[in-house]
């Protein structure tokens, strides 16, 4: 079949597997062509399919050696439907790694569920014996517990509502938009699917199960930002269950295993893209960032994470006073803040292309899902069954 991209509203509904496997080897080769430390052996990546976790789960293995076990929740090909992208991400890595000799094993399932925790740590004691690193970059709206309730968590601010400009992506349109306040049931949701309580009860089942090393680490993901986006993000529903993730660490440390937040860039992923107001910063602070040099994505952010701060020739870790390993180091810096801030001012329907990276945007967009990649043949007839070894 001849795979295209089909938008709906934030997220591509269809993936090429080609073009997956294209980005996770350009992953690969940038982790390959760098310098490493001495890192991890034995990893287990939890929400392993996209994004950090997968570029997490790439600089591990081909920075380190190390083996990995990715958890995942993909959908492979039915009938004219693709595979989830995270589906041919795994499928790729995979494959790539196993011909490289590295060890990879995957798990496929709810990772909020006790029943992948308990495939997961039977695949480690079983082909690893521990792990040394663990990481949690699960990205999620919902969450079904065990009694089967579901809850839901919710994209809004705290207390009052927030206006400010956003982007109407599809039709390239500045607006300006209201987010209402979330409510207090609406808060309390969110931080039960994003915040630190399904991390602890990962850490709590591998130390229960006694399959994490004794000078184990563990990481999970954050993001702070600029005033802009505060009352979106580090001020809102989901910068109160963030607070809980980071709460989270401090009470996974003192019983044992140190556990570090990594406050990451912004940046592209599926979740970022629904996010009111956030698109717009992040195409402004491309284009910045972009003519200072000191653009990331992913890859080079994990690189950056697991070969300078977190594991590095010193031997300490490096964090600020808070304890937090500091990623948006360079888009934080004064200098790149305040030119966004003075084209946030100024920016309108009229002025998108001298003020925004939207092309910068949209590559990177249509990337998480194998399109619009160098290389690629788009017009070919494809197969999109791709299978994983479970």
């Amino acid at each position: 079949m001849i795979i295209t991209p089909k938008v709906r509203g934030f997220i591509c509904t269809t993936a090429h597997p080609d073009g997956c496997r294209a980005a996770v080897k350009e992953q690969i080769d940038y982790v390959k062509a760098h310098k490493h430390a001495q890192g991890p052996k034995k990893v287990l990546v939890i929400g392993a399919s996209m994004g950090y976790g997968l570029a997490s789960r790439i600089t591990a293995a081909y920075s380190f050696g190390a083996a990995t076990v990715g958890v995942i929740f993909d959908k492979p090909a039915s009938g004219a439907r693709t595979a989830s992208s995270g589906w041919y991400n795994t499928a790729a890595f995979e494959d790539l790694a196993h011909a490289d000799g590295l060890y990879a094993k995957t798990v496929n399932g709810d990772a909020y569920s006790e029943d992948i925790k308990q495939q997961t740590i039977s695949i480690i004691k079983n082909d690893l014996g521990k792990v040394d690193l663990v990481v949690y970059s699960l990205a999620a709206p919902r969450r079904t517990m065990a009694d089967g309730s579901t809850y839901t968590s919710v994209l809004k601010t705290v207390g009052e509502p927030y206006t400010n400009k956003t982007i109407d992506l599809k039709n390239r349109v500045v607006s300006d938009i209201t987010v209402p306040p979330a409510s207090p049931d609406e808060i309390n949701a969110t931080i039960k699917v994003m915040g630190g309580e399904d991390w602890k009860a990962w850490i709590d089942a591998l130390k229960a199960a006694d399959a994490l090393e004794d000078n184990a680490v563990t990481v999970a993901y954050s993001y702070i930002g600029p005033d802009i986006t505060h009352p979106m993000y580090a001020d809102g529903s989901i910068g109160k269950a963030k607070d809980h993730l980071f709460a989270a660490s401090k009470e996974i440390t003192a019983e044992g295993i140190k556990a570090y937040i990594s406050v990451n860039k912004a940046l592209v992923t599926q979740s970022s893209a629904a996010i009111p107001i956030v698109p717009l910063y992040i195409s402004i602070l491309y284009k910045v960032m972009k003519a200072h040099n000191v653009h990331e994505g992913c890859i080079e952010q994990m690189y950056r994470l697991l070969n300078e701060k977190l594991y590095n020739d010193s031997g300490a870790v490096i964090t600020d006073e808070q304890n937090r390993i500091r990623l948006d180091d360079l888009e934080m810096q004064p200098e790149i803040q305040s030119e966004v801030s003075a084209l946030w001012k100024t920016i309108s329907t009229e002025n998108l292309d001298t003020h925004a990276d939207l092309e910068g945007y949209f590559s990177d967009f249509y990337k998480l899902f194998g399109f619009g990649i160098d290389g690629v043949d788009y017009e070919a007839d494809t197969d999109p069954n791709r299978e994983i070894q479970f």
